[in-house]
């Protein structure tokens, strides 16, 4: 199984090339976040704080090591709008833990960026798949494909890798850096995550520090902790809070959800203080075998 694993971050940090790109100016101090920010309702609700939890079919976005971190097969359909700053954007994703030790995940995102002259629309495709060394830890890799056009245009290939260490069923902690091949355009900067989960069942607990050494002169740090509160075993309550490093501003996320067995649908809406002023609603459809 590990040269599998080897072969996967192999290919995906050192051996793809990727297409010249050009881009408009930087006319906002948050461009270099806007591809990654896109998230499922749980996630937004959550205040960003997700990449420790592996609770989602969309994990492999995130940690791609936090695939194997649950067994289940999972499938999710996602869809968020910006109404104040008329951004809009639709995720599908399904990942496979149960198969085989070599849990996979593939994601497709589709999202429509600024408004006016400065409209730009983004194809985000990524390949994500885990391996288990020991029941507590384990490694993964992606491969993103971008295609963006408009007032922005990139033609791209990146992706990520991280760990995650599980001692317990009710802890985790893991890193993993993104968009490690050079892709010289500010929405697919490089940049690295820490981030801790508590998954006390009814209670869940997670935090998330976002850090990139490349965009600014300075290193640019966002933070985000997020918390969710099970109700009857059927209705999750959940809030979370983000400060963005890129514009100084602070978002609030709140949401709810009902789960059944075989999956279930949450909604969650943020509200963003200072620059952007965003006003987003989300809303995932689940569904889960395992």
């Amino acid at each position: 199984m590990l040269h599998r694993l080897m072969f996967l971050i192999t290919l995906s940090l050192a051996g793809v090339a990727h297409a010249q790109t050009t881009s408009t100016p930087d006319t906002r101090p948050s461009e270099a976040d806007d591809l990654r920010d896109l998230l499922s309702a749980r996630a937004y609700a959550m205040g960003g704080a997700w990449r420790a939890l592996g609770l989602g079919a969309e994990a492999g976005l995130g940690n791609p090591a936090s695939l194997a971190a649950l067994r289940s097969y999972r499938m999710e359909i996602s869809g968020a709008w910006d109404w104040n700053n008329k951004g809009a954007f639709g995720m599908v994703s399904v990942s496979d833990s149960v198969t085989s030790a070599l849990a996979a995940g593939v994601t497709y995102q589709l999202a429509t960026l600024d408004r006016g002259a400065l409209r730009t629309t983004a194809h985000i495709n990524t390949l994500a798949s885990a391996l288990p060394l020991a029941e507590s830890l384990m490694l993964g890799a992606s491969v993103r494909y971008a295609l963006l056009r408009g007032a922005r245009e990139a033609n791209v290939v990146t992706g990520d890798a991280g760990i995650l260490f599980r001692p317990t069923p009710l802890f985790a902690v893991g890193v993993s850096g993104h968009n490690l091949i050079q892709t010289n355009i500010p929405e697919l900067s490089r940049y690295y995550s820490a981030h801790v989960g508590v998954l006390a069942g009814v209670f869940t607990v997670a935090g998330d520090v976002v850090a990139d050494f490349e965009t600014r002169a300075s290193p640019v740090f966002t933070y985000s902790g997020g918390l969710e509160l099970l109700l009857g075993q059927t209705f999750p309550l959940r809030a979370g809070y983000t400060w963005d490093g890129y514009t100084g501003a602070s978002k609030l996320g709140v949401g709810l959800g009902f789960n059944t067995p075989g999956g279930g649908v949450d909604l969650a809406y943020r509200h963003g203080f200072g620059f952007e002023q965003e006003r987003v609603v989300a809303l995932t459809f689940k569904l889960k075998v395992g």
